[in-house]
């Protein structure tokens, strides 16, 4: 099979006909086999009647329904497991991506030889103070944490190679970061191709303001594993041993301190009445405590089920 289209959607009855009959359009006209699955992440309108209905008038649409909200990247993890094609591409229910871009990105796939591709909304169709510039903010961040030179890394239309879908997981709210989870499981042939941005036709949007700050915080969080996921000492090691010093060498200063002016008759307030001291002993404190955290982590993945699971590309 060529493609594998993943839909994951909420609440989006009203546009799941036009763009079914959209997607089966493109494909005829560029003559692909493909599947399209539809993931109804817990809706409470009819969406997932409409599925039901789109998979018994075309064989080529197939449905999976949570029996409630989990979010967007539990449904593509759905999908990714059930797709088959060669090519998954991953697209947004409301009809704001446009299933013309699809050949164009299985393109980039098959003959130039990406791993992902992402699209690139040059001209978003949003709220240019709520939406435009929160995310020309947030993917500066992604760009510069990740190493991924995407102009927009939370575009819903992605295309992607099969073994790249099979190899990484999707989970919590980390479907915003896929090209970087591939990135970390070694495909590094990540791509862009500018696409159009339509206005939404039905319904509202299902994101507020808050997804910007979590995305903020499961970059950071996928960040840290994968830099140090299988290493912790190197972190809290690292940090232990720096504070431990710290608190080290304030501590010898404050008493050689105290004994030169002893030595020279000179006033001296006592040690514990010093707001220095306080902060050497908070120092070596913490950095006893990050040490034995990083060496209770470093035990912990090194007997995780998945401390020796690589990727491997080829073998002979």
């Amino acid at each position: 099979m060529d493609i594998s289209v993943i839909i994951p959607l909420y609440n989006e009855a009203e546009s799941l006909p036009e763009l079914s009959a959209w997607i089966a359009r493109v494909m005829q006209e560029n003559a692909f086999s493909y599947e399209v699955l539809m993931v109804d992440d817990g809706s409470t309108d009819d969406s997932w009647a409409v599925v039901k209905s789109l998979a018994g008038a075309d064989s080529h649409v197939h449905g999976i329904s949570f029996r409630r909200n989990y979010g967007k990247s539990a449904a593509l993890f759905c999908g990714f497991a059930k797709a088959e094609g060669d090519v998954v591409i991953t697209m947004d229910a409301d009809l704001q991506d446009s299933p013309d871009e699809i050949p164009a990105l299985v393109s980039k796939i098959r003959e130039e030889g990406y791993d992902v591709v992402s699209g690139w909304k040059q001209h978003r169709q949003d709220n240019p103070l709520t939406k435009n510039l929160p995310s020309k903010l947030y993917n500066a961040t992604a760009r510069r944490i990740t190493g991924i030179k995407l102009h927009d890394m939370n575009c819903g239309l992605k295309a992607y190679r099969k073994e790249v879908v099979k190899d990484i997981e999707v989970y919590g709210e980390m479907h915003r970061y896929i090209p970087y989870l591939a990135k970390n499981a070694g495909y590094g042939k990540i791509g862009e191709i500018p696409v159009h941005h339509q206005k939404r036709k039905y319904g509202k949007s299902k994101f507020g303001m808050n997804r910007f700050v979590n995305g903020f915080l499961d970059l950071l969080s996928l960040w840290f594993l994968s830099t140090f996921g299988r290493k912790p000492m190197h972190f809290f090691g690292y940090t232990g041993i720096f504070m431990f010093l710290v608190g080290f060498v304030m501590t010898v200063w404050i008493i050689v301190a105290k004994l030169v002016h002893q030595a020279q008759g000179i006033r001296y307030r006592a040690v514990t009445d010093q707001p220095l001291f306080y902060l050497a002993l908070l120092a070596v404190v913490l950095g006893v405590m990050l040490f034995l955290a990083g060496f209770i982590g470093e035990m912990i993945a090194r007997s995780g089920s998945e401390r020796n699971k690589y990727n491997i590309k080829e073998r002979f």
